[in-house]
């Protein structure tokens, strides 16, 4: 009977389970050591603070398991409540913020001065190690054209900007010595001008930069669905053929079209693979690097 229960001990379904875990996710720590991850990190996923916590860990989880990840933060609830706070309305033109002179001082307050420092922060206490640094630092931008809206109208978006080039020398010092660069989406223009990025779009012109091996949006959205009201829809690799039909089809709309032109953008100059997941699901990060069936939705070559 002793020698019975003993077995049973060490065939316990439970632990047998965690240990499958571990196992499963062993050759992909093998295969990512070393290599860089651009990880975009936004959505409501930055207004819970359990779901900060638990995407924080992860990224100190990767670094701690001898990959580089690199974040890029967006901040858009913030900034809108903070222009809300100011007696100003938020508009939104192919996914971009209009961005008057006044709003772009809130932007920067709101992204430089209290989310930033609070992702470094929390990171550390997770004994991780990380850095912050101001987009101004990193993204040389330039101003975007006017843009036409849904009606036809062309809009002047303001002070928003994409990043024409990047300055990654201090990024890839960070990099090296093993801590986590911790990036705001804004840029400074050649005479100083401070320019509003799209997070997606300074993510993506940074992974470029980088060479790097995988670059991940973080939002509210699973990744791609055929249909937005069914969860269920997700299509979960996408080649680079397909993105003018999603767009034409409208399954792609609003702020997906910037991320998903930004993501084929970066494919076409050297980027890995794209992923695009939920910050809304309990530790994405590693459910989507570590095991061999993703949770969101893919982009590749072809």
């Amino acid at each position: 009977m002793e020698n019975q229960q003993g077995t049973d001990m060490i065939h316990d379904p439970e632990l047998e389970a965690r240990a499958a875990i571990l196992v499963e996710a062993l050759p992909y720590i093998q295969n990512f050591r070393g290599q860089t991850f651009v990880i975009k990190y936004g959505g409501s996923a930055m207004d819970d603070p359990h779901q900060v916590d638990r995407l924080l860990r992860d990224i100190v989880f990767l670094e701690a398991v001898g990959i580089n990840p690199v974040v890029v933060h967006g901040g858009g609830k913030v900034i809108t409540q903070k222009m809300k706070d100011a007696g100003m309305s938020a508009r939104f033109v192919n996914g971009l913020r209009v961005t008057d002179e006044r709003a772009v001082h809130l932007v920067e307050e709101a992204l430089d001065r209290e989310i930033n420092p609070s992702i470094v922060k929390t990171i550390l206490g997770f004994r991780g190690r990380a850095h912050g640094l101001s987009g101004k630092d990193v993204f040389i931008a330039k101003p975007l054209d006017p843009q036409i809206d849904e009606n036809g109208e062309m809009v002047d978006i303001g002070f928003v900007g994409e990043a024409a080039d990047v300055d990654i020398n201090e990024v890839h010092t960070l990099v090296e010595q093993e801590v986590v660069p911790v990036i705001s989406p804004i840029g400074a223009a050649e005479d100083g001008t401070v320019l509003n990025i799209n997070a997606d779009i300074a993510a993506a012109a940074l992974a470029i930069g980088l060479h790097a091996h995988k670059l991940i949006y973080i939002s509210d959205v699973r990744g791609i669905l055929r249909d937005q009201k069914k969860p269920d829809s997700l299509i979960s690799s996408v080649k680079i053929s397909e993105v003018p039909g999603l767009i034409q089809e409208k399954i792609l709309g609003g702020g997906m079209i910037p991320k998903v032109q930004s993501a084929v953008g970066a494919l076409r100059k050297g980027v890995g693979k794209i992923h695009m997941i939920c910050g809304a699901i309990p530790h994405c990060l590693l459910l989507e690097i570590f095991t061999d069936k993703g949770i969101g939705t893919e982009i590749l070559e072809g």
